[in-house]
């Protein structure tokens, strides 16, 4: 291995051993050179993490922005990308090289009322998002099949619950790596629609910038929807999952050799999984823009009415496809939703956690994602407002990110957390940058509410 210098990380050019991952073996047999990973194969946490982004919550969002300002806000999914990629990668260096998730570091270095104020918040913004986004599921199904909302709903909560509780970690996570793909019915309804790419290009380059109460108040739910502190929590937890999964796997502060390959990996991971994500977004904007916004239907509130506000303009076809999107990207995004929390609660109250545990040996820890899945059930079921529950879901995300961001960049920079992991100058000012916008975002928010 390489020397080090002081101060410095281990040099992540440096070739090793690829680490069998969870649940594979050995490509060449015992004791042989282990051939090197697919992109398929590196692809796990940030991949999943990005596309669960796209949630129904999401896709109400991105569509509500389109149809109203049509694609005057495309560049906020450009601006967003490189903060995004960068936070949830630092996400991902603090669990594989500490080998604990975000609310286990927080937990070891701050005091535990702050732990306890950030996941109460957490909790109650993800359960509160379970519930809008099973409402939409039902609400999509309606659409496509007619029958009770409600019965949908008990189906979606109890599938996705049961799945996490009962199907083997490694066959899990190969089951929500496949539903990304839900998320290409969007790409599929843009090759389906005109678009006048001439002036998408102008908006983006020369957007028509606003202070306008409602302008502000769209960028502000763009933000809150893309950067969510969910999102670091789940990928954090993850990449502990994938390091106690592989038996030659260890933290990185105990294995630097293991870094190199790590770090690159973490990194193609993150960065596809988040460039799908705010391209899928991207899409999202882009159709409804050139549906819903140029035949005046400007006022989209669930995901579903975009979806139907589809069917006369878009044709039947792209309606189709885009009540599925909203369906399978809501079985992806419920597991991360109920997880995050589940990983959050568990680490700051000291459950054993983790999906890869057999449900009689983290009873407390499945018990959690039980109950947020049911409470987000019961909150259909007695005539939720979702525009209200999307609304106040947004807030607490948006407001939560930023404590947590400035402690995150705080631990991934400390030495005594990260050892020679600490962050580079980069990703320090990617970090930081995110933290900054976010902050920005959270004031805009207020000063709509007194304008």
């Amino acid at each position: 291995m390489d020397t080090l210098e002081p101060g410095s990380a281990p040099s992540e050019t440096t070739a090793v051993p690829t680490p069998a991952p969870a649940g594979r073996e050995s490509e060449t047999g015992e004791g042989g050179p282990k051939k090197p990973r697919t992109i398929w194969q590196c692809l796990g946490p940030g991949l999943v993490t990005g596309a669960s982004d796209d949630d129904p919550s999401g896709i109400a969002t991105y569509s509500q922005v389109g149809a109203q300002f049509g694609y005057g806000l495309a560049w906020t999914l450009i601006l967003t990308y490189p903060l995004m990629a960068a936070i949830q990668e630092i996400s991902a260096r603090i669990g594989r090289v500490t080998g604990h998730g975000i609310a286990g570091n927080l937990r070891r270095h701050y005091p535990p009322l702050t732990i306890n104020a950030i996941v109460f918040l957490l909790v109650a913004a993800n359960v509160i998002n379970i519930g809008a986004d099973l409402g939409a599921m039902a609400a999509a199904l309606g659409l496509l099949i007619g029958g009770p909302q409600w019965l949908y709903v008990l189906l979606f909560g109890g599938a996705s619950a049961a799945l996490q509780i009962l199907v083997p970690y490694c066959r899990y996570v190969s089951i929500l790596k496949w539903l990304t793909l839900s998320l290409f019915a969007y790409v599929a309804t843009v090759l389906v629609v005109p678009i006048p790419w001439a002036e998408l290009g102008h908006a983006v380059i020369h957007p028509p910038v606003s202070l306008k109460s409602e302008y502000l108040v769209a960028v502000v739910a763009v933000f809150g929807t893309t950067i969510s502190p969910y999102l670091f929590f789940w990928q954090a937890d993850q990449e502990v999952e994938e390091e106690k999964g592989d038996p030659e796997a260890q933290p990185l502060k105990k294995a630097p050799e293991q870094a190199p390959e790590e770090l690159r990996r973490i990194r193609l991971d993150t960065y596809i999984g988040m460039l799908l994500s705010n391209g899928v977004a991207l899409f999202i904007i882009i159709t409804t823009a050139a549906t819903l916004h140029v035949h005046g239907v400007t006022d989209i509130q669930t995901s579903s009415q975009a979806a139907e506000a589809l069917r006369p303009i878009a044709g039947t076809f792209a309606f189709a496809v885009f009540a599925l999107g909203i369906i399978g990207t809501g079985l992806l995004a419920l597991p991360v939703l109920a997880g995050s929390a589940a990983y959050a609660l568990g680490e700051a109250r000291r459950w054993p956690v983790g999906l890869a545990r057999p449900w009689n040996k983290a009873k407390a820890f499945y018990g959690a994602i039980l109950l947020a899945m049911a409470v987000g059930s019961v909150m259909n079921v007695i005539d939720m407002d979702p525009v209200k529950a999307l609304f106040w879901s947004a807030v607490v995300n948006g407001l939560v990110a930023v404590p947590v961001i400035v402690m995150m960049m705080r631990m991934a920079t400390k030495r005594e957390i990260m050892g020679d992991f600490v962050l580079p100058p980069i990703l320090r000012a990617l970090g930081w940058a995110c933290m900054a916008a976010m902050a920005v975002v959270d004031t805009a928010m207020v000063v709509t509410w007194v304008i």
